[in-house]
């Protein structure tokens, strides 16, 4: 296995740079690599939300904070923080029927559609529901846009589209071209259709839009669902009593059998005039039997107190959660492991917690936060966002981490989406320090800036920003580096085969936290404040709270 000797010679882009003088003998790739390979072992059981995994990761967490000089962070000098939800499974199998010109069809869960609920009830049993397409499933008024043109959902199935109508379209239009917005996530298009009452959603899946292949899907539509507590009023409102997927080749036998072409439709859908078309005389019935339980789960909060600037915050995040044990894959292999996606982001946030511990007193205090609950709608995130353990507008910024690469080194690293902050530029201007580049975002289709928990503080006005990984190795350049990172995303992103290996190398990983030292560093001992720049939707929010910073 090769190493990256971070405390003597850094070796990027055939440069040799000076050596560091980081505390704490400086990152060491090996404590990485240990990290991941416990955290993602088989006895951490995929590391689920409210499940014996978790009680394992969150002793996991506090010892090692524990045992680099951190002080408890949660609330009453705890280690936790603790996050209530509910965790809602579907019990036994799932039965469901499409009928369509006279002849039924059944519909295998997990191979022709994943079906859910997150509604206060004991059981989905649904009869007979007319499918009704309503192209992607956006109200955007400030857009000009409105795929519902006042459609009647109540009693109906609301057939969409994944991704926004730019997506495919042949120039940019409404929705800022390839760039995902937040229309385009699934989280939007479920919460939308329970606005307008549908009795259920299914999404169309299809690879590229989605940015993953039916069997991620597969493995989150089979997982437990969890949502926050909610009044059973607020519940109703915010779910549709059925949610799911459905395979492009279903999708498209609805349609040829309504006399309609799903590629013709889908095209209609990319324009402002779209109207929502009732699927002929296609009707779904679905029944299955939910469970749902009162749940806490925990986020796992390690902070270093400050000096003169004690009340101001810097916070370093990632999401310690996967997908648990779930179906066995095509080995018979049932645990979703969860090792790039997301241990390394935790092993990077262990190894800065042990760093800046053994260094001088930073001036602002600083928060090593292990979430729980990402990969069910950054939950965790979300809930320490509205249960802040130090005020919002007073948190400098947030620093999260994901899905650090095991690959090797690159010549630049990255961060997620277009976030329109000036964190971005200063991650930029650190790389460029150690003799590296910065890449925005190569995948701004994918829409990752809404799929990663810096989100949750984003939207509340707080500067934020998620690293991750470069694509121009070392070895092999940009081709390289695309050709993993579709691999990863196609075979093994939320499925059992993300695994720590012992051909795992550390050097990219170890490279990358170097760098989230560097930049962290500056806005501990820092009397700036990283902001949002013109064009941000998240600027005015900020601004709001200018005068608490001056």
């Amino acid at each position: 296995m090769r190493m990256l000797l971070l405390s003597s010679c850094l070796f990027v882009g055939g440069l040799a740079h000076a050596a560091n003088d980081l505390p704490g003998g400086g990152i060491d790739p090996e404590a990485l690599s240990r990290h991941v390979r416990i955290l993602a072992s088989d006895e951490f059981e995929g590391r689920a939300p409210a499940s014996p995994g978790e009680e394992r990761t969150v002793q996991y967490l506090i010892e090692e904070f524990r045992k680099s000089g951190l002080q408890p962070g949660g609330p009453d000098g705890s280690w936790v923080q603790p996050v209530p939800m509910v965790r809602a499974s579907v019990d036994g199998p799932v039965r469901a029927e499409l009928r369509q010109k006279g002849k039924a069809r059944a519909l295998e869960n997990g191979v022709d559609v994943t079906m859910q609920s997150l509604r206060p009830q004991a059981s989905v049993d649904i009869r007979n529901a007319p499918l009704v397409f309503v192209g992607y499933g956006i109200d955007a008024p400030e857009r000009q846009w409105d795929d519902y043109k006042g459609v009647d959902l109540h009693g109906k199935i609301a057939v969409m589209l994944i991704n926004d109508a730019d997506f495919e379209a042949d120039r940019p239009g409404a929705f800022d071209g390839k760039a995902v917005t937040y229309y385009g996530r699934w989280t939007y298009k479920f919460e939308e259709a329970a606005r307008r009452g549908a009795q259920g959603v299914l999404i169309v899946h299809e690879t590229a839009p989605a940015a993953y292949g039916w069997a991620t899907v597969k493995s989150s539509g089979t997982s437990p669902l969890f949502d926050i507590e909610r009044t059973p009023e607020q519940a109703l409102a915010q779910h549709v009593p059925l949610r799911g997927w459905m395979q492009r080749s279903v999708a498209e036998q609805v349609f040829r059998d309504a006399g309609l072409d799903f590629e013709a439709e889908k095209r209609k859908a990319m324009t402002p005039g779209f109207q929502p078309v009732v699927l002929g005389d296609a009707t779904l019935s679905a029944q299955f039997k939910l469970k749902r339980e009162q749940v806490v789960t925990r986020n796992v909060v390690a902070k270093l107190p400050g000096g003169a600037h004690a009340d101001e915050a810097v916070i370093f995040s990632a999401h310690w959660d996967a997908f648990g044990i779930g179906q066995p894959d095509a080995k018979g292999d049932k645990i979703r492991r969860g090792a790039i996606d997301n241990a390394t982001g935790v092993a990077t946030v262990l190894e800065l917690g042990r760093v800046f511990a053994a260094g001088p007193q930073p001036q602002r205090t600083l928060y090593f936060v292990a979430l729980t609950a990402e990969e069910k709608g950054l939950l965790g995130a979300n809930y320490y966002a509205a249960h802040p353990l130090a005020p919002l507008e007073k948190t400098a910024a947030v620093i999260n981490i994901e899905m650090f690469s095991p690959d090797g080194a690159t010549r630049d690293i990255a961060s997620w989406g277009k976030g329109r902050v000036s964190l971005e530029g200063d991650l930029e201007r650190v790389a460029k320090a150690r003799g590296r580049s910065y890449s925005p975002d190569p995948n701004l289709e994918a829409g990752f800036f809404y799929r990663a928990d810096h989100f949750a503080f984003a939207r509340l006005g707080v500067p934020a920003i998620t690293i991750g990984p470069g694509l121009d190795k070392l070895e092999g350049g940009v081709e390289a580096g695309k050709a993993l990172r579709e691999k990863y995303f196609a075979d093994c992103y939320h499925q059992a085969c993300d695994a720590w290996t012992p051909t795992w190398d550390p050097a990219g990983h170890a490279a990358d936290t170097l760098l989230v030292y560097d930049l962290g560093a500056e806005l501990a001992n820092s009397r700036s404040w990283p902001h949002w720049e013109e064009g941000s939707e998240f600027r005015q929010t900020r601004e709001r709270s200018d005068a608490v910073r001056r």
